[in-house]
């Protein structure tokens, strides 16, 4: 049986013995019936792995000692995405979590032109992606922002290497054969595709358009492409 693996942000190897948040207390002793001895993983979602072991399995403040700290280096080879919100919510958080367990490193939801659903419930995108590290088993949680204008992202972003993925007939470089930077962000326009002002606007703030193979993809389907290619290059 595999160890638990938690994510608790504030944990310090210097906090012993550490006393777990409620929300992991709880599924610790009521959920998977955790006792005192048992080990379990910890997280701090910024590379640093605990493995750690009950001595208090109390529902609402289990205690837990840290006997071993792994530190993982971030990835030098940084993969983000600028993606427009969807009008079917449950297909962008399935995208979200997709994404995550590839190893995306920081996510953009867009507001562009065409996007039909604005309603965006950060806290919930938030576990859904937390909950997708801990499958996964990574130590780095990627940053998810709340939503932003497609004008200001073009505008202001600094990536080394700036892509777009766009459905209309134009010259583009296939994504697979991109001589990846290491500081990829690619944007993912709505159901209805970026307006051709949008794409113009990206291209005149040196985005490379390019395609993701010959089919016409679902934007959540192309998310997750996407960064499985950024990911493989």
């Amino acid at each position: 049986m595999s160890v638990p693996f938690f994510y608790e942000p504030t944990i310090q190897e210097s906090q012993q013995p550490f006393v777990l948040s409620e929300a992991t207390s709880k599924h610790c002793v009521q959920v998977l019936r955790m006792r005192a001895g048992d080990a379990l993983h910890l997280t701090d979602g910024k590379g640093k792995l605990f493995y750690s072991k009950i001595i208090s399995a109390d529902k609402q403040k289990a205690v837990a000692l840290i006997d071993q700290k792994i530190e993982t280096p971030a990835s030098e080879n940084k993969r983000s995405i600028g993606i427009s919100l969807l009008k079917n919510a449950d297909r962008f958080e399935w995208m979200l979590e997709k994404i995550t367990e590839i190893g995306v490193t920081e996510i953009y939801p867009l507001i562009c032109k065409r996007t039909e659903q604005l309603r965006f419930r950060y806290e919930r995108m938030d576990q859904i992606v937390i909950a997708a590290m801990l499958q996964s088993q990574q130590t780095w949680l990627p940053i998810l922002h709340q939503p932003l204008d497609i004008v200001k992202l073009v505008k202001e972003s600094r990536n080394s290497q700036k892509l777009i993925a766009h459905c209309e007939e134009d010259q583009k470089n296939p994504l697979n054969k991109i001589i990846a930077s290491n500081d990829s962000l690619i944007l993912i326009g709505p159901e209805g595709d970026f307006t051709t002002e949008e794409i113009a606007l990206a291209l005149n703030h040196h985005f490379i358009p390019v395609s993701l193979g010959t089919n016409r993809l679902r934007s959540e389907t192309a998310g997750v492409v996407s960064i499985t290619i950024l990911a493989n290059i």
